[in-house]
């Protein structure tokens, strides 16, 4: 056996993947702010799914093809998780960062992590300690004082606009991927999987993308239409999936869940170094709290 194939190497790896994807998707949330005006929601989505499943197909096309029977007897799995991860949890999330604030956004992910914890308890069996139930609670308290700016009673000010219905609908709809992609085994590895789930993403969000694209209003392609695809493609794409799926696949759902809490954190930390965004002291509270929770809600 190779070292890095060994469980205590998987093991090591699955543990630091979980500090790493997280800060990988806060490029999503630059994507999203700087697209509209710029490239449609399905029509980016798709260049962005199109390129990771591209990149990913060429990498695991040896696997592919020896397992091109089981992927096609379970294609329909392949289809409903490209719907639910690519075209809910990538186009939706474009539409709806359009109007709504990112407090909002924040604090609707921040339910992400309870739902897919909640959901591998009660649906795929998994036993969650009172340690670990200690370690999400922390870090969601965590992630409350960032969203809020340390300011606790600026919750009753949030106020809800049409975006937010497509952030719940994507929170719920990763809820279900991350469940579903425990539920549903595969023989396929971590790349060759989502390999097969960026085509059934593909073919999903190509009837929206071809509807935006033959609309008149929609933007001329142009040199930063084509590097927002690039690095939405690249980054919270082909890595940030990858490496969420390798690591539930290792630790499992609700262990890997709590990781979604880092979000909101290097969130500011991302705005503070790329959009010159003051760092507050609530981040520095925030870290206090999320990373304890994470580094609790993620042993076994």
């Amino acid at each position: 056996m190779s070292p890095s194939s060994s469980p205590e190497f998987r093991q090591r790896l699955a543990l630091m993947l979980l500090w790493v994807a997280p800060a990988m998707w806060t490029v999503n949330y630059l994507v999203a702010r700087t697209a509209p005006g710029i490239v449609q929601p399905h029509v980016l989505a798709l260049g962005r799914w199109a390129l990771a499943g591209a990149i990913l197909i060429f990498i695991a096309r040896r696997e592919l093809r020896r397992q091109r029977q089981h992927i096609l007897g379970a294609g329909w799995q392949y289809l409903v998780l490209g719907a639910l991860g690519m075209l809910v949890c990538g186009a939706w999330v474009y539409i709806g960062a359009r109007t709504t604030s990112a407090m909002n956004i924040a604090l609707i992910y921040a339910a992400s992590p309870v739902l897919i914890a909640l959901g591998a308890v009660f649906w795929l069996g998994e036993r969650l300690s009172w340690r670990q139930a200690t370690g999400v609670v922390l870090a969601l308290a965590g992630v409350f004082h960032v969203v809020v700016k340390g300011q606790w009673l600026r919750l009753s000010q949030v106020q809800w606009v049409p975006g937010d219905a497509w952030i719940v609908a994507a929170v719920i709809a990763w809820a279900a991927y991350a469940l579903l992609q425990k539920k549903w085994s595969s023989p396929l590895g971590s790349t060759a999987r989502l390999a097969a789930i960026c085509m059934g993403g593909v073919l999903t969000l190509l009837p929206f993308a071809l509807w935006e694209w033959v609309q008149a209003d929609r933007p001329e392609w142009s040199w930063a239409a084509s590097g927002l695809v690039l690095a939405a493609g690249l980054v919270p794409g082909v890595g940030a999936y990858w490496a969420y799926g390798f690591a539930q696949k290792v630790l499992g759902a609700s262990r890997v869940a709590a990781s979604l809490y880092l979000g909101p954190l290097y969130g500011g930390v991302t705005a503070w170094l790329v959009l010159g965004e003051p760092m507050g002291w609530h981040h520095l509270g925030g870290a206090a709290l999320i990373l304890p929770g994470i580094w609790l809600a993620s042993r076994k």
